[in-house]
């Protein structure tokens, strides 16, 4: 099998720490990843902030958008 650079550091890591084979740390950690991926966690829905910003623009012309937008600016 070829592991990637970033899985054999952790397995190596693991290994040093535990004292273990190579195999038990590749086992140990296929587990500890299994358990995350297959878990049914439910997580709150995403609800994105938002902020009034009073004024309005019609974007459906992007031309006019940015005609006003460089209006308004107030460099």
């Amino acid at each position: 099998m070829n592991f990637d650079d970033d899985v054999i550091a952790v397995v190596e890591r693991l290994r040093a720490l535990e004292q273990l084979g190579f195999s038990e740390a590749v086992n140990r950690l296929a587990r500890a990843g299994a358990s995350v991926v297959g878990a049914d966690v439910e997580r709150p829905a995403f609800v994105q902030p938002t902020v009034d910003l009073g004024q309005m623009t019609d974007v459906s012309n992007v031309a006019e958008a940015l005609e006003l937008a460089e209006a308004n600016d107030d460099r």
